[in-house]
Formats: C-alpha cells, sequence, structure tokens
C-alpha cells in the first residue's frame, strides 16, 4: 500500500482544545492550571527534611521558579545546569467555591526523579519515576478557610548511571549523544475535582475487522458500591463530526464494566474513517455517569479505529502492507530542555516531520508529553512509544524501571498515533545482555510484559540490536556508502547477519524467524546550518552534499524490497549534534519539498 502524506482534512480542527489541558485523552471540563511562578529552593547541603520546609511557613524559598520548566532551562527563569540534586517548591493556591461539594485531586504530569507532596504541611502523595504522572485525593488536607499551600521536594540523582534517564547525561556538560539533564517538575502540575462517584478511566479497543470497538470502563468504588445506596448508570456517547453513532447505557455493578459497541456507520469502502497519517479520523466519546437521574461525572475522550499488525512478515496498517517512513525525534528545544516551550511548538514539529514526506517518529529516549500525543492523534503521525532508558544493570535499576514503563504505557495506550512499543534501546541498561543471563531475561520479561499490558501492538526487544523474542527486527545502521547499504540490504540473510557497529542482530540462541527488518536508526548526516557546533556521523559541505549524502542513504532502503521501514536520524539539532534534518531552532536546512522528495522516493 502506498502511503503518501496528505494534508489534515479541514473538518479536523487544531488540534488544541483548550490552552494546556494535560491530560487531552480523559478530559473534564473543570480543572484550574497551577503552572507559573513558584517558590523555589536549593538545597545543597541536605537541610530541608531537618528545617521541615514542607510546612507552609518554613524555610525561605529563595529563588523563583517558572513552572514546567527544569530549573536547567532557561524558560525557567534560572537556566543553572550544574549538579544540584534536591531542589524544592512552593506556592500557594485556592479552590473555587463551586468545588467545595466535591473531591480535589492533585495531578502532576511529570517530576523527575524522586518526588515528595505535602498539602498544608501535611503529607499527600510520594512518586518515584521521571517521566510518568501522579495524583493524589487531596480534599482532607485543604484548609476550609482557604488560602493552601502546595510543596514538592524533587531529588535526582545524577550521576547514577543505573537511573531512568533517557538522553540525561551523567556528566555536567553534555557531550557526545547526551543531553541536559532535567531535574524536578517539567509537566503541568493541576487541579480537578471529582464527586466520590466518578469514572477513573477507560480503555479503547478498536476492532476495524468486526466493526465495534471495546470499551473497559473503570469506576470509583462509590459508584457502584451497593451498600453506600443506589449504583450508578453509566451512558456512552460516540460521535463522527458531530453525528451520533452509537449510545450504550448500563448499571454500574462493578468496579470494572465492559462493553463493545457495533459502529454501524463503519464502512471502509464508502465512508473510509479508518485512522490513517492521511486521514486522522477520530470518534468523539463522552461517558456520563449518573445516579438518581442526577449527572454526577462527565468525561469526554476519543479513539481512532486502526489496526496495527503482522501479517506474513509484513507490517500492516489496517490489514494492508505500510511501508514505514519515520524520523527519529529527541524531543529536546533549546530554551526548555524536555519542555516544549508551547502547545504551538509541538504542533510545529508535527508538521515539519509530515511536510518533509515522513509518516511518524520513534520517540527517543523520553515518554513525551501527552499533548504531543494528542496532536499527533489529530494530525496523523505514527509514534514510536519508546522509553527512558537506564545505562548500566543493577537489581534496583530492574524494579525501577519495570514499574515507570508499565505506567508509560498505562498512560499513552489509548493514543492510536502509538503503533509500537520499544522498552529497550541499544542494549541500554542492558550492556552484558550478548553473555549474561540475567539481563537477556530482563528483556525478554520486558517484551512480554508489554505483550501482556498491550496485545494490540508490536513490540521491539531491543531496538537497534542484540534481540531475542522480538516483533520487530530494528536495525541500526550508520553506513553512509550507498552502495554497501543496498548489498547489505539485498536480502534478510545479509541485513541480519551484517553487524552495524560490530554488533549482532540476535543473541541467546536466537535467530531471525521472519520478522520486518526494519533500519530503525541511520544517516545521521552532520551538516552546520547555525551557530551551533557539533557532530554527526558523516558530514556535508553544501546543500548539494547534503542532498546527495541523504539520498545515497534513503534509496537503498526505499528500494530494498527487503526493508519494510525506515527511521532517519534525525528531525532536529540537538545541543552538540548537528545531524538534524532542520536546526535546534527549527528552520529547515534545505527546503522540505526536496527532502519530501527523497523520503517519499521519488528523487
Amino acid at each position: 500500500m502506498s502511503n503518501p502524506s496528505v494534508s489534515v482534512p479541514k473538518n479536523n480542527p487544531s488540534p488544541v482544545p483548550r490552552p494546556e489541558y494535560p491530560r487531552p485523552q480523559f478530559e473534564r471540563a473543570d480543572w484550574s492550571n497551577l503552572n507559573g511562578e513558584w517558590d523555589f529552593a536549593f538545597d545543597d547541603d541536605r537541610r530541608g527534611d531537618r528545617e521541615r520546609w514542607y510546612e507552609p511557613d518554613a524555610g525561605t524559598f529563595g529563588e523563583r521558579i517558572t513552572v514546567p520548566f527544569a530549573f536547567q532551562s532557561k524558560l525557567s527563569g534560572i537556566g543553572d545546569p550544574s549538579f544540584r540534586d534536591l531542589v524544592w517548591y512552593r506556592r500557594t493556591f485556592e479552590i473555587p467555591a463551586d468545588w467545595n461539594d466535591r473531591r480535589v485531586l492533585l495531578h502532576i504530569g511529570a517530576c523527575d526523579y524522586a518526588s515528595t507532596v505535602w498539602v498544608n504541611g501535611r503529607w499527600a502523595v510520594s512518586h518515584e519515576g521521571g517521566h510518568t504522572p501522579f495524583q493524589a485525593d487531596i480534599t482532607d488536607l485543604l484548609n476550609p478557610q482557604g488560602g493552601n499551600t502546595i510543596v514538592v521536594r524533587a531529588e535526582d540523582f545524577s550521576r547514577d548511571v543505573t537511573l531512568p534517564r533517557g538522553k540525561q547525561f551523567w556528566k555536567e556538560g553534555s557531550e557526545s549523544i547526551f543531553y541536559t539533564r532535567t531535574t524536578g517538575i517539567w509537566q503541568t502540575v493541576w487541579l480537578e475535582p471529582v464527586n466520590e462517584a466518578h469514572v477513573i478511566k477507560v480503555k479503547f479497543a478498536p476492532d476495524i475487522d468486526r466493526n465495534e470497538v471495546r470499551l473497559r470502563t473503570f469506576f470509583s468504588r462509590e459508584a457502584w458500591e451497593t451498600a453506600a445506596g443506589e449504583p450508578c448508570s453509566a451512558k456512552i456517547v460516540i460521535r463522527f463530526q458531530g453525528d451520533l453513532i452509537a449510545e450504550d447505557a448500563f448499571p454500574v455493578l462493578h468496579a470494572e464494566e465492559a462493553r463493545a459497541i457495533g459502529l454501524s456507520d463503519f464502512n471502509d469502502h464508502g465512508l473510509g474513517r479508518w485512522w490513517t497519517p492521511e486521514q486522522p479520523n477520530l470518534y468523539d466519546v463522552r461517558i456520563e455517569l449518573t445516579r438518581g437521574g442526577r449527572i454526577v461525572d462527565t468525561v469526554e475522550s476519543y479513539f481512532g479505529m486502526r489496526k496495527i499488525s503482522i501479517e506474513n512478515g509484513r507490517i500492516c496498517l489496517n490489514n494492508r502492507p505500510y511501508f514505514m517512513r519515520l524520523v527519529l525525534d529527541q524531543g529536546y528545544w533549546p530554551d526548555g530542555v524536555l519542555t516544549a516551550p508551547t502547545d504551538e511548538d509541538l504542533v510545529r514539529d508535527i508538521r515539519l516531520t509530515k511536510e518533509m514526506g515522513f509518516d511518524g517518529v520513534r520517540k527517543h529516549q523520553k515518554m513525551e508529553d501527552p499533548r504531543f500525543l494528542y496532536a499527533c492523534d489529530k494530525l496523523g503521525l505514527l509514534v514510536w512509544g519508546e522509553a527512558a532508558n537506564a545505562y548500566a544493570y543493577s537489581e534496583e535499576y530492574v524494579r525501577k524501571f519495570t514499574r515507570e514503563w508499565q505506567e508509560a504505557v498505562e498512560r499513552d495506550y489509548n493514543h492510536p498515533c502509538i503503533v509500537v512499543w520499544v522498552p529497550m534501546n541499544e542494549s541500554w541498561g542492558i550492556p552484558n545482555v550478548q553473555i549474561d543471563r540475567r539481563q537477556q531475561e530482563h528483556g525478554l520479561t520486558l517484551y512480554h510484559l508489554t505483550r501482556s499490558l498491550d496485545d494490540t501492538r508490536p513490540v521491539v526487544y531491543n531496538d537497534g540490536w542484540e534481540m531475542m523474542d522480538t516483533d520487530i527486527a530494528a536495525i541500526h545502521d550508520y553506513e553512509w556508502r550507498e552502495e554497501v547499504l543496498a548489498d547489505r540490504y539485498a536480502s534478510a540473510e545479509k541485513a541480519v547477519n551484517a553487524m552495524p557497529a560490530n554488533r549482532r542482530i540476535f543473541v541467546g540462541g536466537r535467530a531471525h524467524q521472519g520478522q520486518p527488518i526494519l533500519v530503525t536508526e541511520f544517516g545521521g548526516i552532520a551538516y552546520k546550518k547555525s551557530d551551533w557546533e557539533g557532530w554527526g556521523y558523516s558530514g556535508a559541505e553544501n546543500d548539494e552534499d547534503f542532498l546527495a549524502r541523504l539520498g545515497a542513504v534513503i534509496r537503498p532502503l526505499t528500494h530494498s524490497g527487503v526493508v519494510q521501514g525506515f527511521c532517519y536520524t534525525q528531525l532536529t539539532d540537538v545541543e552538540q549534534e548537528i545531524n538534524g534534518l532542520v536546526t535546534y531552532d527549527r528552520i529547515p536546512k534545505i527546503p522540505t519539498e526536496q527532502i519530501r522528495k527523497i523520503v517519499r522516493g521519488e528523487g
């Protein structure tokens, strides 16, 4: 199936429903954003716990910081890249009067790495993991008279190479393929009111073969516990572009209720409402929870009717072979580090990616902000969801990483844009996987764990090389000579035995079993077109040379007949790397239409 890029349909509106709404896959009308200026303190001599800085009036927070930007970033107002691993945040807030009869939930999108939160001097929640969200019911901690204080203690471990950290470097200055660290809050902090009886979450399983969507909806105990009185009723309303498609109503008798809803409007030959990068069609969902005829909770969500599968050794999108044209996306910004300055910056990256002819991104070593994934759902961009790995192995690493990866899969499960899970990259965290049985078993555990959490998407054992059980043979190869690449990928046997970077593609007694072969890192052509100094895997001297080199690495893969997709390194320059297709401030190095022709196999 050919998959030419198509502009976003006019009936698919801007991907920003409300400015900065932090959880667009599960949206309520009422919420309060706590981003903005907070009191801030470095605790280099670790006095904060002893002096009880978590109490509302304790301690002197001598700095101010703009949340949600980490103190290492310019946009935080501080811009200090040095090792300062223990920091404190504080701000006051008010609860709207019309929230008084509801429970109040505090959400933090991401805080790197170990977090403890107090409200009015009382412990609210602790969390470990730098990329995943956490929440707490703070209702009973609030002051009835008003005037509330939240304090966040965030501790990082900058030098610990067993910490799940992604591209954050364990030395003070960035170098090689590693970048500036992020410590503390780097995604939105917000409040949300809910009734005691409320919807906790919903999970969608679209089935294009049956023309139905299966929903698993989870409810608070107060919604279904009959001892508390009459159980609630739930109603699910599904619309497409405003038109009513289906309704389903049922009593809430258990903590989890499962339903299968047929979509009688659905016809691939006629209406064509599947989700693809070319036509990112989405169904809108409203879930209403009622008790005694009164609505007690309303949640807005959405899903896309799409299927990703492997059939006869081919990757298929919606039951048709689909050649994946991806670009590696690190998700870093010059002034925000891991945090995009605005929603519009996220959207601009997606539009640039599509303009250059790519269908998707491999989001590299970062569990990206849900706002980005939402924009990919709306605009039509495939995403390989990848973990932020550690660099070395330990039993403590296994505990930390396994938990955070489960949280990431849970958070992002509903996004139709995500088509592949990548828990491991280039043996990070398992550097001796070739010979160490424990590390091999850890990789196998992650593969099967991910499959147990989500049986709808392929899983890559270890992107790059040294794989065991895997759904995709994902190979990293920075060879730049066209003739070498053409020969290497002329057959599956040559491809899986080539040993790029002197690494075996399969280890642990495993061999290629006909899995789809994709080259998921390659290229990396350095071309300086800004004030940034840096490096790449090969170098270009001018526009013509850059274009020629780009063609030389992409053509062999598109013409291979064996390779079923690629991921070019990379979308943007990042700090000391100048191997992007666009500069760090997102200026294309050559016209996007020239890149597009090569990416699409037209030049």
